[in-house]
């Protein structure tokens, strides 16, 4: 049983540091604000999720200490990591931060500029 504990230990702390490596090869080679914005919010969410449940296992199967926190830290995380993304990613859509030159399609344009000319109407 402790082999099994150790094991779901060791490949959850060997996942999280994947997607966190992932995280930083994103940052490093993705080409504008967007698409960095997607792999700091979506994998290092996962990486630290994943670090997190391997430390609570870890507490709990080998310490003997339940501490609630850890998951209550796990949930916080994984609700607010991809909204604060998506939050700034739309944030520097609207500041006019451009995108890169290869990208297909923008789905938020038309949205964007019904309600610029809704607010011009206004004022």
């Amino acid at each position: 049983m402790t082999i099994l504990i150790n094991l779901s230990i060791i490949l959850s702390l060997l996942l999280g540091t994947f997607f966190i490596v992932v995280t930083a090869i994103g940052l490093i080679r993705f080409p504008d604000a967007y698409t960095r914005a997607h792999a700091a919010s979506k994998s290092a969410t996962l990486g630290v999720m994943f670090i997190l449940i391997g430390v609570f296992i870890h507490f709990w199967s080998i310490e003997g200490t339940y501490n609630p926190r850890i998951l209550l830290g796990i949930i916080f995380l994984f609700i607010t990591g991809p909204v604060g993304g998506h939050l700034m990613a739309r944030a520097a859509y609207f500041s006019g931060v451009k995108s890169w030159s290869g990208t297909v399609r923008d789905d938020l344009q038309k949205e964007y500029q019904e309600k610029k000319e809704a607010t011009k109407s206004k004022v």
